[in-house]
């Protein structure tokens, strides 16, 4: 009898946990929404990571008539160029996996079409509105120690006008990297996350998130001329913001300027596609999702195409900023807007004397802006030199570029082709995330992590740690972080299997 109590007892005691957990079924539908490298990598590190037993279907719902999102081709005469996300850090440690499963080709930025080499002939200048505040050297040249002679003379030239302010910034971004690299640690060892704000704690990133991108650089000492000229450059370059933006985007950013970037041969939007076809995945393109309802033991999506769908877990892997899904019940997050990036490809001949030169061959290959609203352009790239009067260009602005406008930058359009890209968060520091579970059930948002910083591989990070939470809460075998302080490693070893 007192043993027959004591079992009882012992079954009553469990039954809050083993209601509260996730099923133990062997088998998961999973829809996904968005075909860009987070729904891709959700679909890749669902399949990565399951037990062999269990039995997965993976729907993946995409608007547009072909895969990517925000990573695409455009054609310019002819050629063809990345669009949206172009390049990639050397420590992309999911992008170049990526590159090896599925078997796709590195390149390097600014390479021509039959070449895997990077072109170092590149030059950049800094321009002010009036005239170039700093420009470098070019030199073509086929040998390669005379390349080496003008690189030298370049950092050089660099070192002069900026000084010990540039080895402070390295150290800045390395810094980050370095605290980066903390998510790409075993999965033994490696918490999983429900929030965003836990995520970046762990790394040691969450104070960035804290303080603009300013402020961070001022209080480590670097000079006001770096941060008012090249360092809003590359800020401008790479998210169409100035240096207001979050330190912990800024910090990315800055990596992004580095040396040995890479992209893949062919279009970035091949590790997206290669992703959905190694993943199995039930792919419908060219339908929207309209409406996402929670109905209890599954989620209903219903589509642009008057169809309707059933899923244990659905995951939006889109930004809900610019996309009309509704949810049944309402979801609530952190408002936020998109910083709207305008990419205007150019087949023509840049106008020297808009720029105050004699000559085409004076203007540097990239033109970098400061920040004054009198600059019509972020910056204006060379993708392709095709011979002496005609070159293709990429010309990234705030509003978009008009007719008249283009006339002036240019003395000859050949073809113009624009591109308008909610391309990613406009960052305002302190930021505020969306939490990764929308509802406290199985509606995840990959897209949440974004506000932290928006890169190719940001998304991948976060949709590996989406994936994982997916997993440990309805099969109960991947560890989950209960709470955790960027200051202190007594709780990275705390964690409850579900």
């Amino acid at each position: 009898m007192v043993a027959r109590t004591a079992a009882l007892f012992i079954l009553l005691v469990s039954l809050p946990i083993i209601t509260s957990s996730s099923s133990s079924s062997s088998s998961l539908s999973v829809c996904i929404v968005g075909s860009g490298i987070g729904g891709s990598s959700v679909a890749h590190f669902l399949r990565e990571y399951s037990a062999p037993s269990a039995s997965i279907s993976i729907r993946v719902f995409e608007r547009h008539g072909v895969v990517g999102g925000r990573m695409a081709r455009v054609n310019v005469g002819g050629d063809s160029f990345e669009a949206g996300g172009s390049i990639l850090h050397p420590k992309n440690y999911h992008a170049l996996n990526y590159t090896k499963l599925i078997g796709l080709k590195i390149r390097w930025p600014n390479a021509t079409r039959d070449s895997d080499g990077r072109d170092d002939d590149s030059d950049f200048g800094i321009w002010d509105g009036k005239g170039f505040v700093f420009k470098t050297w070019r030199v073509n040249s086929k040998l390669p120690f005379v390349d080496k002679i003008v690189s030298f003379a370049n950092t050089a030239l660099l070192f002069w006008r900026y000084g010990f302010s540039l080895i402070r910034m390295d150290n800045f971004v390395q810094r980050t990297v370095n605290n980066f690299l903390k998510y790409y640690e075993s999965t033994d060892s490696r918490p999983v996350f429900e929030t965003v704000d836990e995520m970046l704690k762990w790394a040691g990133l969450y104070k960035l998130t804290g303080h603009t991108l300013e402020e961070e650089l001022i209080s480590i000492g670097l000079s006001p001329l770096l941060i008012r000229e090249l360092i809003t450059v590359i800020t401008r370059v790479n998210y169409g913001q100035s240096v207001s933006i979050s330190g912990l985007a800024g910090a990315v950013s800055l990596a992004g300027s580095g040396g040995d970037l890479w992209s893949v041969q062919g279009g970035n939007w091949q590790m997206a596609a290669g992703l959905l076809n190694h993943s199995n995945v039930a792919l419908h393109l060219r339908e929207e999702i309209e409406s996402i309802s929670n109905l209890g033991n599954y989620y209903e999506l219903n589509s642009s195409q008057g169809n309707s769908y059933e899923c244990e877990v659905a995951v939006v892997a889109t930004p809900l900023d610019e996309v009309d899904i509704r949810f049944d019940p309402s979801v609530s997050i952190p408002p936020r807007k998109l910083q709207h990036t305008h990419a205007t490809f150019v087949r023509g001949l840049l106008n020297p004397a808009y720029f105050g030169f004699g000559s085409v061959e004076e203007i540097p290959e990239l033109v970098g802006t400061i920040e004054d609203p009198g600059i019509p352009f972020s910056s204006i790239s060379v993708l392709k030199r095709h011979n002496a009067k005609e070159a293709t260009y990429k010309v990234f602005s705030r509003e978009a570029m008009l007719d008249t406008l283009l006339d002036q930058i240019f003395s000859a359009r050949k073809e113009t082709i624009r591109i308008n890209w909610g391309a990613y968060p406009h960052y305002k520091a302190p930021e505020v995330f969306a939490p990764f579970i929308l509802d406290g059930q199985h509606l995840y948002y990959v897209n949440a992590f974004e506000n932290a910083a928006s890169t190719m591989e940001m998304s991948a990070v976060a949709a590996e740690n989406v994936a994982r939470l997916i997993l440990s809460r309805h099969f109960g075998h991947v560890r989950l972080k209960l709470s955790g302080s960027e200051d202190s490693t007594d709780d990275m070893g705390l964690h409850l299997e579900l």
